[in-house]
């Protein structure tokens, strides 16, 4: 009982230990592209780090170019992140954006609040780490970027309208499935009964 108990113990500690192992996977998911008329967007900016045991210092900035009117393409930064987690103020976004990324700033996500037609556009990501090594500081960019359309309404999912049609499609051959398994099944004790009631006589 003694040995159990102390097993029992041990695979405690052992799985408590696996726990503090875990560490959270980053994965490089793409953003959305369509947003609707007077909802939240979350334009999606992830970068991740390949070893995150390096400290690096984090800056990130958020550009915004209209849909091109009058061949001009202008500029704008909507959204500045650096130690003083800072919004910028003059811009065409101002008290719509929310800071929505990580605390590791693996993440430099933001989100639009109430988006209008006007946010259409083409939304540029700027990452820029320094890392901090004994003997130098390399110097990490990646730009990526979301080209924004807003639309009135939610246009249909064709991924969601397929999965549905094979959900419906499934559903019927499993139940035909099941009706042949209970007739089968049915006339194999029927058969049953019948040779049991000829022996019997």
């Amino acid at each position: 009982m003694v040995t159990q108990y102390k097993l029992h113990r041990q695979t405690l500690v052992l799985l408590i230990s696996l726990v503090h192992l875990c560490m959270p996977v980053c994965v490089d998911v793409q953003s959305d592209t369509e947003a609707i008329v007077g909802k939240a967007m979350k334009l999606t900016c992830i970068s991740c780090l390949k070893r995150e045991e390096v400290t690096v210092k984090t800056f990130v900035k958020w550009l915004y170019t209209p849909s091109p009117t009058k061949g001009k393409n202008i500029s704008y930064l909507i959204y500045e992140y650096n130690t003083n987690n800072s919004n910028v103020d003059d811009n065409p976004f101002k008290d719509r954006l929310n800071w929505n990324g990580s605390k590791d700033l693996q993440e430099v996500s933001i989100e639009i609040r109430n988006v209008t037609h006007n946010d259409s556009g083409l939304y540029t990501c700027e990452i820029r780490r320094l890392f901090d090594f004994e003997l130098y500081t390399p110097v990490f960019e990646v730009n990526k970027t979301i080209n924004l359309t807003v639309k009135e309404k939610a246009s249909d999912d064709t991924t969601a309208i397929y999965s549905e049609i094979m959900m419906y499609v499934l559903l019927v051959f499993l139940t035909f499935w099941l009706l042949v398994e209970m007739v089968y099944c049915y006339r194999k004790i029927s058969k049953s009964d019948e040779q049991a009631q000829d022996t019997a006589y």
